[in-house]
């Protein structure tokens, strides 16, 4: 069996101001799950530990923690929460009959177990609950035995390992190992007590001063001390009586807690590696042979203290586990990449997004795709509160700029520019839209260049005859208009397109109140290739001033569009510059210039620059 669904009412952040009982049709979380790997990623706050925690309130977990319902569990002032539980797919006839009167059948005639968790509250106290199961909305108690087969194994954030591995009383290896099947239910005779009892006595004679065979050992220092010991007892106690030395209590339990874990001929371990120890100790419960209870490990943080290619390591094998459930939180986008797409799960703005293909507008083609091509740079848009797809690196290095330059750091509002490296945008806008609502709150800006080339270029066209001529400008202008509303409207909300509306970004750039500044990158780049783009701060001067000079004699007899053409066509392209390190130069410019100057939000050329930039903050 595995968890397949779970509902929340006001609990943590997925509630509303109005009561359980006024919106029991309509919880404020409705999230299913795979029978497999869950992996809940979103930005800080935006629910995934509650979703964790909800699990871990109503099934406990295999080392006992003391769990219980918190004033901080209610969504604001509600008085109420509630957490409901479904569990499918019993493949095992033992686990069936463990909740037989509990069970109930679905629409299809398939057995569930729903669980639920009713909690209230009044301004003083929260009152005691019971776990209940049923197929109604109210269900009757659990019973002790069956509430302890649907037990999780949790591995908090930040785990301590170093701590949690070492021999101690109550030590959590030792809790471990007791839930095994290696010693469960063995209290009393185990053969771990037999070579302790042998270990004993080996003791209690070396303060003798013999060994086993009562032969006097050559180190008699034990002996005496021992003897210093009970000269002491003679005096202070009982002259009959004399001190014992002993390692082991007669259980097994106390034998465990003797014992501590490590990597074999390793010393020193890191955090990183006592971290993957940790984990592989406690996901042992996931691997109990006659065991028919449910096999579900909560992990939070999974990358806490590993390196990226550790984290590769660990959810590789994740992903094969079968007939296993794992529900993970994860900050990172190196994981977030390597997870398969349907396994994901996003959280953003307290609701939860899995990205199955039941859900999400892609199609079986996006997932191949994105799977190739989802590396950990892109995977950042997991996390962000806003995007901006780009096709290229300009765009990229360009844009915060930009927005630094409206006042808008992008970073502070949690926005994230992807570099989809091509126009394939709707393979990933397509994450973004869910074929039922609610729709993602993640404002998503795509900009694109329109593609049409000016009349400058002298683009042909075809007449309905098949005849090949030169576009006159008002057919480019019809052209360009078309095409702009065309891209337009290729996409829903949340995902708006903000379309360059000269040619190529570059191009309009060169059109804008900044082109005398991008013929300064254009040409700085032009001049320093040669070297690897690299030049001297004097070496710069000399150019800029080159450039105004350059820049200046073409105003005199020269449109902008021809200016334009000239230092995107004529020496950007056919001087086959890198456009990335254009914008590179060219920020460093916009840096150091006095943009009081230009007026960019009203510039119509950056305009939707500015809208792309503004859409994604929320602005």
């Amino acid at each position: 069996m595995y968890l397949s669904n779970i509902k929340l009412w006001n609990f943590r952040k997925y509630g509303t101001e109005d009561e359980y009982v006024d919106k029991v049709d309509t919880p404020d979380l409705n999230l299913d799950l795979n029978n497999g790997l869950n992996v809940l990623i979103g930005s800080n706050d935006s629910g995934k530990t509650a979703i964790i925690d909800a699990i871990k309130l109503v099934l406990k977990t295999h080392s006992y923690e003391f769990i219980r319902p918190s004033r901080e569990d209610f969504y604001r002032e509600t008085k109420r929460f509630r957490i409901e539980l479904v569990f499918k797919d019993f493949n095992d006839p033992f686990e069936a009959a463990n909740f037989l009167e509990w069970l109930g059948n679905d629409d299809e005639g398939n057995l569930f177990l729903k669980i639920i968790f009713d909690v209230s509250r009044d301004d003083s106290r929260i009152f005691p609950s019971d776990i209940k199961s049923g197929a109604d909305d109210e269900g009757t108690s659990l019973i002790a035995e069956a509430k302890e087969l649907l037990n999780v194994t949790y591995l908090k954030p930040l785990r301590d390992a170093s701590n949690e591995l070492v021999a101690k009383k109550g030590s959590r290896i030792s809790q471990i190992l007791m839930g095994d099947e290696a010693f469960k239910g063995k209290e009393s005779s185990h053969d771990l007590i037999t070579v302790f009892s042998e270990f004993n006595k080996s003791i209690e004679k070396y303060f003798e001063g013999v060994d086993r065979s009562g032969t006097a050992l050559p180190d008699l220092l034990g002996k005496k001390l021992k003897e210093k010991i009970d000269g002491y007892i003679h005096s202070f106690y009982d002259s009959s009586k004399e001190s014992s030395f002993s390692v082991y209590e007669g259980k097994l339990r106390q034998i465990l807690e003797k014992i501590s874990l490590a990597i074999k001929d390793e010393m020193n371990l890191g955090l990183g590696t006592l971290n993957r120890l940790f984990m592989a100790s406690e996901l042992i419960h996931l691997n109990r042979a006659s065991y028919h209870g449910l096999n579900l490990a909560l992990i939070e943080e999974l990358e806490a203290h590993l390196h990226p290619q550790a984290q590769m390591q660990v959810i590789e094998k994740l992903q094969t586990e079968v007939g296993k459930q794992l529900i993970l939180t994860t900050h990172s986008p190196n994981l977030a990449s390597k997870v398969k797409l349907e396994n994901l799960i996003i959280c953003n703005q307290d609701k939860a997004y899995p990205m199955g293909s039941t859900y999400t507008k892609l199609d079986e083609g996006d997932y191949y795709f994105l799977e190739r091509f989802l590396d950990a740079t892109k995977a950042d848009l997991f996390f962000a509160k806003g995007v901006i797809l780009v096709e290229g690196a300009a765009e990229n290095i360009l844009l915060p700029t930009i927005a630094r330059l409206l006042g808008k750091n992008l970073t502070d509002y949690g926005v994230s520019i992807i570099n989809v490296g091509g126009v394939a945008f709707l393979r990933y806008a397509n994450i973004f839209l869910r074929k039922e609502n609610p729709q993602m709150d993640i404002k998503v800006s795509l900009i694109t260049d329109v593609d049409v080339q000016p009349i400058e270029c002298n683009p042909k066209m075809k007449d309905t005859d098949g005849t090949e001529r030169f576009m006159t400008d008002a057919e480019v202008e019809t052209k360009r208009t078309e095409t702009i509303t065309t891209k337009e409207s290729k996409y829903d909300e949340p995902i708006k397109s903000f379309i360059a509306p000269y040619w190529t970004l570059e191009y309009t750039i060169a059109l804008s109140c900044l082109s005398k500044s991008f013929n300064q990158a254009v040409y700085i780049c032009w001049k320093s290739k040669n070297r690897d783009y690299v030049y001297t701060n004097e070496e710069k001067l000399r150019y800029i001033s080159e450039a105004d000079t350059e820049y200046n004699a073409w105003l005199r007899d020269k449109s902008i569009e021809e200016i334009a053409f000239e230092i995107y066509n004529n020496i950007l392209l056919k001087k086959n510059i890198s456009k990335a390190v254009v914008a590179q130069v060219f920020t460093q410019i916009l840096e150091e210039a006095d943009l009081t100057l230009y007026d960019i939000r009203n510039d119509d050329k950056l305009r939707y620059l500015v809208d792309a930039i503004n859409y994604a903050i929320g602005d």
